[in-house]
Protein backbone atom coordinates (compact mmCIF):
# COMPACT_ATOMS: atom_id res chain seq x y z
CA UNK A 1 0.00 0.00 0.00
CA UNK A 2 1.31 3.48 -0.89
CA UNK A 3 1.50 6.38 1.35
CA UNK A 4 -1.25 7.96 -1.03
CA UNK A 5 -3.28 5.08 -0.83
CA UNK A 6 -3.28 5.06 3.26
CA UNK A 7 -6.78 6.25 5.04
CA UNK A 8 -6.36 8.68 7.28
CA UNK A 9 -8.70 7.40 9.78
CA UNK A 10 -10.10 4.13 10.49
CA UNK A 11 -12.77 3.02 12.61
CA UNK A 12 -11.79 6.27 14.80
CA UNK A 13 -8.16 5.49 14.65
CA UNK A 14 -5.77 7.93 12.86
CA UNK A 15 -3.28 6.00 10.86
CA UNK A 16 0.47 6.21 10.91
CA UNK A 17 2.44 4.25 8.29
CA UNK A 18 5.82 4.01 9.10
CA UNK A 19 8.88 1.90 8.53
CA UNK A 20 12.37 0.98 10.32
CA UNK A 21 14.34 2.42 7.72
CA UNK A 22 14.81 4.10 4.51
CA UNK A 23 15.93 1.02 3.03
CA UNK A 24 12.92 -1.26 4.17
CA UNK A 25 10.39 -2.18 1.40
CA UNK A 26 8.24 -3.24 4.09
CA UNK A 27 5.95 -1.21 6.78
CA UNK A 28 3.27 -1.08 9.16
CA UNK A 29 0.50 1.26 10.42
CA UNK A 30 0.29 2.62 13.48
CA UNK A 31 -3.27 3.19 14.78
CA UNK A 32 -4.26 5.89 17.38
CA UNK A 33 -7.01 7.70 19.36
CA UNK A 34 -7.61 9.66 22.50
CA UNK A 35 -7.57 7.17 25.90
CA UNK A 36 -10.53 6.97 27.16
CA UNK A 37 -11.55 4.44 29.74
CA UNK A 38 -13.79 4.30 32.89
CA UNK A 39 -11.57 4.69 35.47
CA UNK A 40 -8.24 7.24 34.66
CA UNK A 41 -4.74 6.27 35.87
CA UNK A 42 -3.00 9.12 37.27
CA UNK A 43 -0.04 7.92 35.04
CA UNK A 44 -2.52 7.98 32.02
CA UNK A 45 -4.62 10.94 32.28
CA UNK A 46 -7.85 10.83 29.64
CA UNK A 47 -7.44 14.23 28.63
CA UNK A 48 -3.65 13.97 27.68
CA UNK A 49 -2.60 10.58 26.53
CA UNK A 50 -3.11 9.18 23.39
CA UNK A 51 -3.76 5.09 22.74
CA UNK A 52 -1.66 3.55 19.80
CA UNK A 53 -2.03 -0.10 18.37
CA UNK A 54 -0.05 -2.59 16.20
CA UNK A 55 3.34 -0.91 17.72
CA UNK A 56 6.35 -3.33 15.63
CA UNK A 57 8.69 -5.00 18.44
CA UNK A 58 11.24 -2.98 16.74
CA UNK A 59 9.07 0.29 17.49
CA UNK A 60 10.60 1.33 21.60
CA UNK A 61 9.82 4.67 23.76
CA UNK A 62 12.54 7.11 21.85
CA UNK A 63 10.61 5.89 18.30
CA UNK A 64 7.23 7.10 19.42
CA UNK A 65 8.50 10.07 21.40
CA UNK A 66 10.35 11.22 17.84
CA UNK A 67 6.79 10.22 16.07
CA UNK A 68 4.34 12.37 18.14
CA UNK A 69 6.54 14.78 19.70
CA UNK A 70 6.09 17.27 16.79
CA UNK A 71 2.59 17.26 18.40
CA UNK A 72 3.81 18.83 21.83
CA UNK A 73 6.00 18.22 24.84
CA UNK A 74 5.42 14.15 25.57
CA UNK A 75 5.78 13.66 29.13
CA UNK A 76 5.87 9.54 28.99
CA UNK A 77 5.44 7.01 26.79
CA UNK A 78 4.19 3.34 28.38
CA UNK A 79 4.34 0.42 26.40
CA UNK A 80 2.73 -2.71 27.17
CA UNK A 81 1.60 -6.32 26.07
CA UNK A 82 -1.68 -5.94 25.62
CA UNK A 83 -4.22 -3.08 27.45
CA UNK A 84 -5.09 -2.37 31.06
CA UNK A 85 -3.43 -1.19 34.25
CA UNK A 86 0.24 -0.66 33.98
CA UNK A 87 1.17 -4.47 35.52
CA UNK A 88 4.18 -4.97 32.62
CA UNK A 89 5.78 -1.27 33.70
CA UNK A 90 6.01 -2.32 37.43
CA UNK A 91 7.12 -5.63 36.92
CA UNK A 92 10.09 -4.55 34.45
CA UNK A 93 10.91 -2.00 37.26
CA UNK A 94 10.99 -5.06 39.71
CA UNK A 95 13.06 -7.28 36.93
CA UNK A 96 14.43 -5.06 33.90
CA UNK A 97 15.35 -8.33 32.04
CA UNK A 98 11.45 -8.88 31.31
CA UNK A 99 10.60 -7.16 27.79
CA UNK A 100 7.25 -6.81 25.97
CA UNK A 101 7.66 -9.34 23.26
CA UNK A 102 6.12 -8.99 20.07
CA UNK A 103 3.68 -6.41 18.90
CA UNK A 104 2.10 -4.01 21.50
CA UNK A 105 0.15 -1.26 22.61
CA UNK A 106 1.24 1.90 23.68
CA UNK A 107 0.31 5.03 25.64
CA UNK A 108 1.53 8.27 24.85
CA UNK A 109 1.28 11.31 27.74
CA UNK A 110 1.74 14.58 26.55
CA UNK A 111 2.36 17.75 28.74
CA UNK A 112 -0.64 19.46 28.03
CA UNK A 113 -4.46 18.33 26.72
CA UNK A 114 -3.85 20.46 23.66
CA UNK A 115 -1.00 18.37 22.12
CA UNK A 116 -3.84 15.47 21.65
CA UNK A 117 -6.20 17.78 19.92
CA UNK A 118 -3.03 18.67 17.50
CA UNK A 119 -2.19 14.82 16.92
CA UNK A 120 -6.05 14.19 15.96
CA UNK A 121 -5.86 16.21 13.18
CA UNK A 122 -2.52 14.86 12.40
CA UNK A 123 -2.60 13.59 8.60
CA UNK A 124 0.61 11.75 7.50
CA UNK A 125 1.75 11.40 4.00
CA UNK A 126 4.52 9.74 4.10
CA UNK A 127 5.69 6.43 6.50
CA UNK A 128 7.63 7.56 9.55
CA UNK A 129 11.39 6.45 9.66
CA UNK A 130 11.32 4.67 13.03
CA UNK A 131 15.20 4.31 12.61
CA UNK A 132 17.06 7.18 10.23
CA UNK A 133 20.20 6.18 8.98
CA UNK A 134 23.33 7.91 10.61
CA UNK A 135 21.09 8.33 13.57
CA UNK A 136 23.29 7.82 16.92
CA UNK A 137 20.14 7.11 18.45
CA UNK A 138 19.40 4.73 15.90
CA UNK A 139 17.41 1.17 17.03
CA UNK A 140 19.57 -1.82 17.90
CA UNK A 141 18.62 -5.15 16.35
CA UNK A 142 19.49 -8.63 16.00
CA UNK A 143 22.79 -10.39 18.03
CA UNK A 144 24.05 -6.37 18.83
CA UNK A 145 20.57 -5.97 20.68
CA UNK A 146 20.93 -9.35 22.63
CA UNK A 147 24.57 -8.77 23.69
CA UNK A 148 23.09 -5.37 25.08
CA UNK A 149 20.46 -6.57 26.67
CA UNK A 150 22.33 -9.59 28.18
CA UNK A 151 24.95 -7.27 29.55
CA UNK A 152 22.11 -4.87 30.83
CA UNK A 153 20.89 -8.16 33.00
CA UNK A 154 24.45 -7.57 35.41
CA UNK A 155 24.15 -4.56 37.79
CA UNK A 156 27.73 -3.15 38.25
CA UNK A 157 29.46 -4.23 41.55
CA UNK A 158 30.76 -1.26 42.41
CA UNK A 159 27.12 1.01 41.88
CA UNK A 160 25.61 -2.13 43.44
CA UNK A 161 27.52 -1.29 46.79
CA UNK A 162 26.99 2.32 46.62
CA UNK A 163 23.07 1.77 46.48
CA UNK A 164 23.27 -0.58 49.24
CA UNK A 165 25.46 2.10 51.43
CA UNK A 166 23.03 4.89 50.56
CA UNK A 167 20.01 3.08 51.31
CA UNK A 168 22.06 1.79 55.37
CA UNK A 169 23.17 5.80 55.39
CA UNK A 170 19.60 6.86 54.81
CA UNK A 171 18.16 4.32 57.03
CA UNK A 172 20.39 4.72 60.11
CA UNK A 173 19.48 8.44 59.66
CA UNK A 174 16.57 8.06 60.15
CA UNK A 175 16.75 5.62 63.27
CA UNK A 176 18.70 8.19 64.82
CA UNK A 177 15.92 10.96 63.79
CA UNK A 178 13.01 8.43 64.85
CA UNK A 179 15.16 7.91 68.47
CA UNK A 180 15.78 11.42 69.01
CA UNK A 181 12.38 12.46 68.48
CA UNK A 182 11.01 10.19 70.97
CA UNK A 183 13.61 11.23 73.41
CA UNK A 184 12.39 14.90 72.60
CA UNK A 185 8.68 13.79 73.25
CA UNK A 186 8.95 11.57 76.11
CA UNK A 187 6.89 12.77 79.22
CA UNK A 188 4.96 15.35 77.02
CA UNK A 189 1.55 14.72 76.44
CA UNK A 190 -0.13 15.13 73.33
CA UNK A 191 -3.12 17.35 72.15
CA UNK A 192 -5.41 15.03 74.03
CA UNK A 193 -3.79 15.09 77.75
CA UNK A 194 -2.45 11.46 76.48
CA UNK A 195 1.57 10.70 77.60
CA UNK A 196 2.93 7.54 74.86
CA UNK A 197 4.89 5.18 77.04
CA UNK A 198 7.55 3.32 75.83
CA UNK A 199 9.31 0.16 77.47
CA UNK A 200 13.21 0.12 78.00
CA UNK A 201 14.95 -2.49 78.90
CA UNK A 202 17.89 -2.01 80.70
CA UNK A 203 19.06 -5.58 79.81
CA UNK A 204 21.04 -5.97 76.75
CA UNK A 205 19.64 -7.56 73.72
CA UNK A 206 22.29 -10.88 74.08
CA UNK A 207 20.62 -11.98 77.35
CA UNK A 208 17.33 -12.36 75.62
CA UNK A 209 18.67 -13.69 72.81
CA UNK A 210 20.77 -16.39 75.20
CA UNK A 211 17.30 -17.31 76.67
CA UNK A 212 15.68 -18.11 73.56
CA UNK A 213 18.37 -20.31 72.64
CA UNK A 214 17.98 -22.12 75.66
CA UNK A 215 14.51 -22.55 75.62
CA UNK A 216 15.12 -23.97 72.08
CA UNK A 217 18.00 -26.52 73.09
CA UNK A 218 15.52 -27.39 76.10
CA UNK A 219 12.80 -27.69 73.29
CA UNK A 220 15.38 -30.42 71.27
CA UNK A 221 16.06 -32.20 73.95
CA UNK A 222 12.55 -33.15 75.18
CA UNK A 223 11.78 -34.22 71.23
CA UNK A 224 15.42 -36.39 71.48
CA UNK A 225 14.39 -38.08 74.22
CA UNK A 226 10.65 -38.41 73.11
CA UNK A 227 11.96 -39.97 69.87
CA UNK A 228 14.11 -42.52 72.04
CA UNK A 229 11.14 -43.61 73.97
CA UNK A 230 9.29 -44.42 70.80
CA UNK A 231 11.93 -45.94 69.04
CA UNK A 232 12.06 -48.11 72.06
CA UNK A 233 7.96 -48.93 72.55
CA UNK A 234 8.43 -49.82 68.47
CA UNK A 235 11.22 -52.42 69.42
CA UNK A 236 9.93 -53.75 72.40
CA UNK A 237 6.77 -54.49 70.33
CA UNK A 238 8.54 -55.87 67.53
CA UNK A 239 10.18 -58.24 70.07
CA UNK A 240 6.99 -59.46 72.06
CA UNK A 241 5.38 -60.25 68.48
CA UNK A 242 8.80 -62.49 67.52
CA UNK A 243 8.28 -63.96 70.91
CA UNK A 244 4.87 -64.64 70.32
CA UNK A 245 5.41 -66.06 66.80
CA UNK A 246 8.05 -68.06 67.91
CA UNK A 247 5.48 -70.07 70.78
CA UNK A 248 3.22 -70.48 68.53
CA UNK A 249 5.37 -72.64 66.04
CA UNK A 250 7.22 -74.09 68.77
CA UNK A 251 3.47 -75.46 70.12
CA UNK A 252 2.50 -76.49 65.97
CA UNK A 253 5.80 -78.66 66.20
CA UNK A 254 4.82 -80.43 69.32
CA UNK A 255 1.00 -80.92 68.15
CA UNK A 256 2.53 -82.18 64.75
CA UNK A 257 4.65 -84.93 66.81
CA UNK A 258 1.32 -85.57 69.22
CA UNK A 259 -0.22 -86.68 66.35
CA UNK A 260 2.35 -88.22 64.60
CA UNK A 261 2.69 -90.68 67.83
CA UNK A 262 -0.87 -91.27 67.86
CA UNK A 263 -0.92 -92.47 64.35
CA UNK A 264 1.71 -94.61 65.09
CA UNK A 265 -0.37 -95.98 68.24
CA UNK A 266 -3.58 -96.19 65.96
CA UNK A 267 -5.44 -94.31 68.55
CA UNK A 268 -5.75 -91.33 66.27
CA UNK A 269 -9.31 -90.23 65.73
CA UNK A 270 -9.81 -87.00 63.73
CA UNK A 271 -13.79 -86.90 64.60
Amino acid sequence: MSAHTVPHEVGGFRVVPVKFSEKSSAGHMLYYKEHSVKESEDTKPTDRTLFVVNVPPYCNEECLQRLFGGCGGVESVILQAKAGKELDAMLEEIYPIRKTRGFKIAYIVFKDDSSVVRAMKQKYKEPFILSPEGDSGGLVTGYRKWCSEYEARWEDPKQLQKKADDFMIEFDKRKHEEKEQAKVEEGVPDDDGWVTVTRKSTKPVVARSERKQKRLQAKEKKKREEKELMNFYTFQSRESKREHIAELRMKFEEDKQRITQMRAARKFKPY
